[in-house]
């Protein structure tokens, strides 16, 4: 990534991963403003989730499209967006909405991601969909701009990992 350029990162992962948390640090240590992906759903895909019901692409679109508005209203000053962004079509709608999208994969195995998702409160993700998750996973490609940054430290372990990827890019 060119210095001239102010980074726009999307933080990727399946639920529980460290989005969001992350995400807050990683856009703190840059200095650019933070959306959390959560905040674009429209209502009936929130309940749809609750009721423990997985997306699907049809109710996905217009959440990514939301975000997606983020990005392109975010390409001069930068930014960071968590969002599960699990298959590479929900990528590639989020990197042509600027140039310079990178994708940071916050990458842990599934008895982590199990382990974390059952310890939190507050949130609509039922631990049932994480198995959904990790079956929609599609990895980057070689050919995205992006890194895969493992979430077995702190969150700040984690978060100056995103850093150095970001900032080396």
């Amino acid at each position: 990534m060119s210095h001239n350029t102010a980074p726009l990162v999307v933080v990727m992962g399946v639920s529980a991963s460290g989005k969001t948390t992350v995400g807050r640090l990683l856009a703190q240590r840059l200095g650019v403003p933070y959306a959390e992906a959560d905040d674009f759903h429209p209502a009936a895909n929130v309940a749809k989730m609750q009721a423990g019901h997985p997306l699907d692409d049809e109710d996905r679109r217009p959440w990514l499209d939301e975000i997606a508005r983020w990005l392109t209203d975010q390409a001069d000053s930068g930014g960071v967006v968590s969002c599960s962004a699990l298959r590479r079509r929900y990528r590639d709608r989020l990197a042509s909405a600027a140039r310079h999208v990178f994708f940071l994969h916050l990458d842990g195995s599934p008895e982590l991601i199990a382990a974390r998702i059952t310890a939190r409160q507050g949130h609509f993700m039922p631990p049932g969909l994480l198995e959904t998750q990790f079956a929609d996973l599609e990895p980057l490609g070689d050919d995205e701009a992006g890194a895969a940054i493992p979430i077995d430290g702190t969150p700040q372990e984690t978060a100056a990992l995103a850093h150095a990827a970001v900032t080396s890019s």
